[in-house]
């Protein structure tokens, strides 16, 4: 079996790549091409921490694996990530243990890479404002996945920790090719931008119809048992978009920015406009005007997971990296 640390993973990851195998990978799931049964968890404080299963098999890349991840909020603010990965992938032919793999950046990464799919399907073709809520290596990964596929010239990082902000924005400032700046006010980075990616753990919307321009696409990734990070009016108006239906209606734990709008007649499921891989199919129409307000909600499933870890160990066998171990 082969070993591949997190290093490992992250210099083997190509996120151009990862961008078009997870649109692969979602318009299975929309296809019902895949076999993927719903994680579950088990929880040292419900609903807060502890790890989920999420077992997948892709029959179009052959992708059989199983990714366990912790959720351990009390991490916040120490060196230790409130996620924590790691996969298995097995050879589908013999059910043999092929490779395990660091998957805590591999999370960030796929993650953010479906979030910028979603603004490839439905941001405007011009837009050029990017505003990232959120200053950990979600936001990373979204400053540099959004970043390639629209023409991004000024991106805003805001975080409540103004000092985490401003390294961020100085330690992707080269790499990204746009102007960045950080700020502590999420209502100023929001202002006036084209997209606008959620990856905070707020348990107060920071994701506010208010503070939130015309037109502007939207992206979700934070969850909190606590709370939400995307108000009423913004999930009442918006086109809103999920991975798989099912997945965002009975995630676990649950999607309080979907499940609660839903619990109190905000919205209904049937005021959910479509998949990512309906929209890569063409099978539902995105984007319907230039002042529409569209919203990517994510919980994470585990075909992203192994579209990912297919392309990680594809490109460790090509470049011999990675450790053989004997079970």
């Amino acid at each position: 079996m082969l070993v591949l640390s997190g290093r490992d993973v992250e210099e083997l990851l190509d996120l151009d790549r990862l961008v078009d195998a997870v649109a692969a990978a979602m318009a299975d799931l929309s296809a019902g091409r895949v076999s993927m049964p719903d994680r579950i968890g088990a929880f040292v404080d419900a609903p807060r921490t502890g790890i989920l299963d999420m077992p997948v098999y892709v029959p179009s890349t052959r992708s059989l694996a199983s990714k366990l991840v912790s959720i351990f909020p009390g991490n916040s603010g120490t060196e230790l990530p409130v996620r924590q990965a790691v996969i298995v992938a097995f050879d589908p032919a013999n059910g043999a243990p092929a490779a395990l793999m660091d998957a805590t950046y591999l999370t960030a990464a796929r993650t953010a890479a479906c979030s910028a799919l979603s603004a490839k399907l439905l941001a405007r073709a011009d837009a050029t404002t990017l505003a990232v809520l959120g200053t950990g290596a979600q936001a990373r990964e979204h400053i540099r996945a959004v970043a390639r596929v629209r023409p991004i010239e000024t991106i805003r990082v805001a975080g409540r920790n103004l000092a985490a902000a401003q390294a961020l924005a100085r330690e992707l400032a080269d790499e990204v090719g746009a102007r960045i700046t950080a700020t502590d006010s999420w209502q100023d980075a929001l202002r006036d931008a084209d997209i606008a990616c959620g990856t905070t753990y707020a348990d107060e919307p920071v994701l506010r119809r208010a503070w939130i321009a015309p037109g502007a696409h939207l992206t979700s990734i934070g969850y909190n048992p606590r709370g939400r990070e995307i108000d009423d009016e913004t999930v009442a108006e918006a086109a809103l978009f999920v991975e798989d239906r099912h997945a965002a209606l009975t995630a676990t734990p649950p999607n309080l920015d979907i499940a609660e709008p839903i619990s109190r007649g905000i919205i209904t499921a049937e005021d959910i406009a479509g998949t990512l891989g309906e929209l890569v199919t063409g099978s539902v129409e995105g984007r319907t005007g230039d002042e529409q307000i569209t919203l990517y909600k994510s919980v994470g499933v585990a075909v992203q997971d192994a579209a990912a870890a297919t392309l990680v160990l594809a490109a460790a066998r090509e470049q011999g990296r990675g450790q053989q171990v004997d079970l």
